[in-house]
């Protein structure tokens, strides 16, 4: 096995991280029914064909099996997540529905009444939270967004052609619509409205997100979180919205949520055509995920009570899913399996000694 070049990351077994309570358990591979060869193997080709991979966690059964960060990145470093912020807004959409704060199916316009058109089209006024959510605004091109502009005001001016709720067009703005809805219902930004309902129980620590020229949480990016803090994310959601036996999503959501609401497409081979959920991409393999540009991805298995968590910068995202499900899914077993010492020193050579090919801009 070749030998990579530089940044310690091991696979940790039984506990979580020495004095991080808030840190996922550890375990190996094979006590979760996974095989450390395959896993090794799938960080292997992912080095080889994915330029440029940031990190990777692997969750098995709620337990961190393999984990990995290439240099200059670190366990400890926020990333920007680009789109793959857009499923935490939805998030906070959910939770402020089920406080009775807003419905699905409130038009847009109930809540910009001073950025509205003089004369709203009828489309316009026919747009949901639900179509916000679905990517399904009526829109054929992206609002608008300046430095110098309302970006509510911009959005609610923009062409209406379609009615909303029959195209799908991935539209990053609507999710910051989404985002000033949370603001104007509960008087706090996304990201201080997640804080004690989201980032404090799961214990992310510090989250960042970029502010529009209104002081509202951006929604559709710019996040910053750590490779963990995803991989707790998408935990959260496999098991339902449930966290150290507390409710803090509810399960009737996550599973409108991660369901298709949305045709996207009908190519059988790629992850972009398997339908779209209130921001969540369907996946093959009966997997959904959460994904941002430049390869960020939350990846979560149901069928395999699995969780994948993968940083990067990459302009092939598709090659990105590709090698988990090409390389990483054959690591998946049905039970435990006996421990292979020899494997599990190899993984763990493999994930000590990870760089980048080249200098990404940090923030």
């Amino acid at each position: 096995m070749p030998r990579f070049a530089a940044l310690v990351c091991l696979v940790l077994t039984s506990t979580a991280v020495a004095g991080d309570s808030k840190a996922l358990p550890r375990s190996s591979p094979e006590a979760q029914g996974m095989n450390s060869a395959v896993v090794r193997q799938f960080i292997e080709k992912a080095h080889q064909k994915v330029d440029t991979l940031h990190s990777v966690m692997i969750v098995r059964h709620g337990q961190v099996v393999a984990e990995g960060w290439w240099a200059p990145e670190a366990a400890d470093k926020r990333h920007v997540m680009h789109s793959l912020s857009k499923s935490f807004t939805s998030t906070a959409v959910g939770l402020a529905i089920a406080e009775g704060k807003l419905d699905l199916f409130d038009p847009v316009l109930k809540f910009f009444p001073e950025e509205a058109p003089e004369k709203p089209s009828e489309n316009l006024k026919k747009m949901r939270v639900r179509d916000l959510l679905t990517m399904a605004t009526g829109h054929d091109t992206q609002p608008k967004r300046d430095a110098d502009t309302n970006w509510v005001k911009e959005f609610l001016a923009h062409p209406v052609p379609y009615k909303p709720g029959t195209h799908f067009m991935y539209n990053s703005m609507g999710t910051y619509m989404a985002s000033a809805i949370v603001q104007k219902v509960t008087g706090q930004t996304v990201l201080d409205y997640l804080t004690p309902r989201l980032f404090e129980p799961l214990g992310i620590e510090n989250p960042e997100w970029e502010m529009s020229p209104q002081g509202v949480s951006v929604g559709g990016w710019g996040l910053w979180i750590r490779t963990e803090d995803i991989a707790k994310f998408g935990q959260l959601y496999l098991q339902k919205g449930t966290w150290n036996g507390k409710q803090l999503v509810p399960a009737e959501w996550i599973e409108l949520a991660t369901s298709k609401q949305m045709s996207n497409g009908s190519d059988p081979t790629k992850d972009w055509d398997q339908g779209y959920g209130f921001q969540f991409w369907r996946c093959r393999h009966n997997a959904y995920r959460g994904d941002g540009a430049r390869g960020q991805f939350c990846v979560v298995l149901p069928d395999q009570d699995a969780v994948i968590a993968i940083t990067s910068d990459t302009g092939d995202l598709q090659g990105e899913l590709n090698v988990v499900w090409d390389e990483l899914l054959p690591a998946f077993e049905s039970s435990t399996l006996p421990e292979n010492r020899v494997e599990l020193e190899k993984l763990r050579q493999g994930l000590t000694g990870l760089k980048v090919r080249h200098e990404t801009v940090k923030k």
